[in-house]
């Protein structure tokens, strides 16, 4: 006797879900295993536990908001699952912060940077900073460990010309955010001189020039044309954008205030070396 065809349709729509929740479940293991990787050496420094703690809540907030945006446009490229739909990728950006959070609370729990004494004020302060490389770590887990889903819409975004502006600043945003907590980005500018900084800068669009240039893009050369183009079209605004996330970053955690103008440009001229080489090498992890 022949299976009625509504039993069959509902066999394959059960197969169908099964396989969805696999993956989504691998993906989420990955998401995990991403926010671990990218959370652990941060967790591990006293300037994330104090900034956690002194950062004004409101800056505190608005730096979280940031964080989500950056994660939304992320999921487009590196999401859970494909995503064709604003509801997918906003869900996967969720998914990501909600990771990144719980990663970040077990290992402050595990290292005892909080515990039965710590205020709540400053235990939530404490995990909403450390959540910001955990949940992009968890954002692009699939990315970096194994091999990823290859999602259409999300790989045609990437090789528009705003999807590419869109990853050098979530690269510059990223590496600048390990760095910007020390002391010693205040302590550099300084000491070092207005050649020193003029270095920086031209070391910085230097890196990232050769690192486009290594990682170029199939057929952006013949788009950009050679050498040229790409300067003026990718590392040039690249290096803007290093800049202003490294401008935004300095001001959220109070590192502007009391800084006169030359040395608030050596800052920019240090922390800018490291986000120039994020927004390079975003084009790779991500």
């Amino acid at each position: 006797m022949m299976p009625a065809k509504g039993s069959r349709l509902t066999d394959s729509a059960q197969r169908h879900t099964a396989t969805t929740n696999r993956e989504y479940a691998v993906a989420l293991g990955r998401a995990f295993a991403g926010a671990t990787i990218f959370a652990l050496p941060l967790s591990m420094t006293m300037e994330m536990w104090t900034l956690g703690h002194a950062l004004d809540p409101l800056m505190l907030l608005q730096f979280s908001l940031a964080n989500m945006i950056m994660l939304f446009g992320l999921s487009k490229v590196a999401g859970f699952e494909e995503s064709h739909r604003f509801l997918d990728d906003l869900l996967d950006a969720l998914a990501a912060y909600a990771v990144g959070t719980l990663v970040s609370l077990a290992l402050l729990l595990l290292i005892g940077v909080i515990g039965p004494d710590t205020a709540p004020g400053e235990a939530i302060g404490k995990v909403a900073i450390q959540a910001v490389p955990a949940s992009f770590g968890a954002m692009i887990g699939a990315r970096i460990i194994g091999e990823g889903e290859a999602v259409e819409q999300g790989e045609q975004w990437r090789d528009t010309y705003a999807g590419q502006l869109f990853l050098f600043a979530a690269g510059a945003l990223f590496l600048a955010f390990t760095i910007a907590p020390t002391e010693e980005v205040l302590l550099i500018a300084f000491q070092i001189t207005a050649w020193h900084a003029l270095f920086l800068v031209l070391l910085s669009i230097f890196l990232l020039h050769a690192i486009l240039h290594v990682v170029a893009m199939p057929g952006q050369a013949d788009r950009l044309g050679a050498g040229g183009g790409l300067f003026w079209r990718q590392t040039m605004p690249g290096y803007g954008i290093a800049v202003l996330m490294s401008v935004y970053i300095l001001w959220t955690f109070g590192s502007t205030e009391g800084l006169d103008w030359p040395h608030l440009v050596m800052a920019v001229a240090v922390l800018a070396l490291p986000a120039a080489l994020g927004a390079a090498i975003a084009r790779l992890v991500v």
